[in-house]
């Protein structure tokens, strides 16, 4: 194990240092500036009047479902400030399309086990999408979206006349409906161009699904789409509505992702707004959240150019993002044409996405490269089989801790006697410094510890190697804990919500600067996990000399870094506090065990005994060290 001429246990701040480092970009963007605490604070009670009229918005049209039905419709009376559009005159002649300006909203239901989707006759769109089997943190119905806000919108040209379906009005072929098992129904509706042509939102649920089949009709409608037309254009967008404790943490964790026909998943910026136009095919795409998206699938591919955009109003306590996303759809004049799509509302669960094969578990933001790895060869899978027996989710995060423990406690066990090796040498490095006190000699005195390493046995590198092949799974982790979605509002101890931060105690006032980096509420588990990370450098610091340290600057550092985790951690995921908390108390207790069994005296022994064998052939390191020694004029 590496250490600088004084002792330090460079390890540590290696490990320190890298995890400062992850963690300091995640958290650049979320100071919020005062003004935004003040509108939050002025808006603090916003969120949850939205969710209450929401919910009894649904309730109110699930009575008049069930009181009056009419052709399977629920009548309702428009907003307050939008008037009831005029009735078409029987008696007048309707141009193309005409007509449909004139009606009623009305609401249709789909439902089955998972889902409760709303569908309006005005645009003939998806208003409402409801998971019945989850709620938000405070308890309320979750919708993934909801109400006028949405675009579900086709726009084309008939003759010279714009069309935008969700100005129009639908007639429903079809009534609400109820579903279940592995039955399927079907609600179409209508914009009728006249009496033997429309285009058509054919909505099809099966039970126990989270997916809507959707096909875009165009039935005998070439004589009223202008003859020019390949493509209609279509938009869908949503203002996404806050379903989690900290709006912060789901504006970091939501956007848009998308999947080329032939390539890889990519997606906007999660942490700023962004615009993107495609020009290559697009397979999907999904309006991601935290825990929850939305994805809109082309059984074939939606043509070029896609565009995709995301806007935030960060003083909005309501809505966590507007998503957009404006397709081109083919069309054929010389035929009818159906454009088949699938929704996907439901959980970002990545058994569940992966089971489509389609590449929607890629939404999910595992960490890339071998840290992605980890997370789907290692962690999941062990999470998973733990979750099949064992119903707290904290004995599993304890357990699982223990195992992957256990798993690197090989490496751990090489590293530390690594450790001791550099600190039984420790005297004989500290006579070299002695013997070499200037700077001028610095090339003399590294080669002299490098002389003294060689005829030992010891290699500089031992410790420092076993302990990186760990840093994998500490990032693995990271990343794992708060996109799991099986952590969502399942409660442990103190901790109500694991994928969120346990509040022990929070205040409203708006303190500067320590709002601004700690937040207004004390995490217990990150206070634990700070305790324990100091106790560990502590341990670490007197087991490499730290007493006799030359550079207090060093140790400073090494202990104020845990300090400042306190203030990255305090409103993270309480699993990943708690895992990180037990990995370190965990660590401290083998290091413990090991310095009170490895015989030190007789590691110091065995390298007095490798000095007197013969001398090895110059490695490659060595080598250059002596070549660049004598190009400064040192004999050696």
């Amino acid at each position: 194990m590496l250490e600088d001429k004084g002792g330090t246990n460079i390890n540590s701040i290696i490990g320190i240092v890298l995890i400062f480092l992850i963690l300091i970009a995640g958290s650049y963007f979320n100071r919020p500036s005062p003004e935004q605490i003040q509108a939050a604070k002025d808006k603090q009670d916003s969120a949850v009047t939205a969710q209450i009229a929401i919910a009894a918005e649904q309730e109110k049209r699930a009575a008049e479902a069930a009181q009056i039905e009419v052709e399977g419709a629920v009548s309702t009376t428009p907003e307050i400030g939008l008037p009831l559009s005029p009735s078409p005159d029987s008696t007048k002649t309707y141009g193309l399309f005409e007509k449909a300006k004139y009606g009623e909203e009305k609401f249709y239901f789909m439902e089955n086990e998972h889902l409760k989707i709303t569908i309006s006759s005005k645009g003939g769109m998806i208003r409402d999408v409801e998971l019945k089997n989850y709620q938000t943190h405070d308890s309320l119905p979750l919708y993934l979206f909801t109400g006028d806000s949405t675009v579900f919108n086709t726009t084309f040209f008939a003759g010279t006349e714009k069309i935008m379906t969700q100005e129009r009005y639908f007639e429903a072929h079809g009534r609400s409906f109820e579903v279940e098992g592995s039955n399927a129904k079907t609600l179409g509706m209508r914009l009728y161009a006249d009496d033997d042509s429309y285009i058509e939102h054919q909505y099809t649920l099966t039970g126990g699904s989270f997916n809507l089949d959707f096909r875009m009709n165009f039935h005998q409608v070439d004589g009223a789409i202008a003859s020019n037309t390949r493509e209609v254009s279509f938009d869908w967008n949503i203002y996404s509505p806050g379903q989690e404790k900290s709006m912060k943490n789901e504006r970091m964790n939501s956007t848009v992702y998308y999947k080329y026909l032939q390539d890889e998943v990519d997606y906007l910026s999660e942490t700023s707004d962004e615009k993107e136009k495609l020009q290559t095919k697009v397979k999907w795409v999904a309006f991601k959240g935290q825990f929850f998206s939305s994805i809109l699938t082309a059984k074939t591919n939606f043509e070029t150019p896609t565009t995709l955009e995301t806007v935030t109003d960060e003083e909005d306590e309501d809505f966590v993002k507007q998503m957009k996303a404006n397709f081109w759809i083919p069309y054929n004049h010389e035929r009818d044409e159906t454009f088949v799509m699938n929704f996907y509302f439901g959980p970002n669960h990545y058994n569940s996405l992966e089971e489509y094969d389609m590449a929607y578990e890629e939404i999910i933001p595992l960490g890339w490269g071998i840290f992605r790895w980890v997370n789907i060869g290692l962690i999941i899978p062990v999470f998973n089989w733990l979750g099949k027996v064992i119903d707290s989710f904290g004995i599993i995060i304890l357990i699982m801790t223990i195992l992957i423990k256990m798993l690197l406690f090989p490496l751990m066990y090489k590293s530390y006697k690594s450790t001791a090796k550099m600190r039984v040498l420790k005297p004989q490095v500290d006579e070299i410094n002695e013997k070499y006190p200037d700077k001028a000699d610095a090339m003399k005195k590294q080669q002299a510890v490098m002389a003294l390493y060689k005829k030992t046995g010891v290699n500089p590198l031992g410790g420092c190697l076993p302990m990186l092949v760990q840093f994998p799974i500490l990032i693995a982790m990271y990343r794992f804990f708060p996109s799991s979605i099986e952590l969502r509002q399942q409660p442990f101890l103190w901790a109500t919500d694991l994928s969120s931060y346990d509040s022990i105690y929070s205040w409203e006032p708006y303190i500067w600067g320590l709002s601004d980096v700690y937040g207004n509420h004390i995490s217990l588990f990150t206070l634990l996990m700070t305790a324990a990370t100091l106790l560990s450098v502590k341990m670490n610091t007197e087991m490499s000399g730290g007493g006799q340290m030359q550079m207090p600057q060093m140790k400073i550092m090494m202990y104020m870094m845990p300090v400042m985790f306190l203030g990255f951690f305090n409103s993270f995921a309480a699993a990943l506090s708690y895992y990180y908390f037990v990995a370190t108390m965990i660590t401290f207790a083998q290091q413990y065990l090991m310095r009170r069994f490895v015989d030190e005296e007789a590691i110091l022994k065995k390298l007095q005994d490798h000095k007197k064998k013969p001398a090895t052939p110059k490695s490659k390191f060595q080598k250059k060290l002596e070549k660049m020694a004598k190009e400064r004029g040192y004999k050696g």
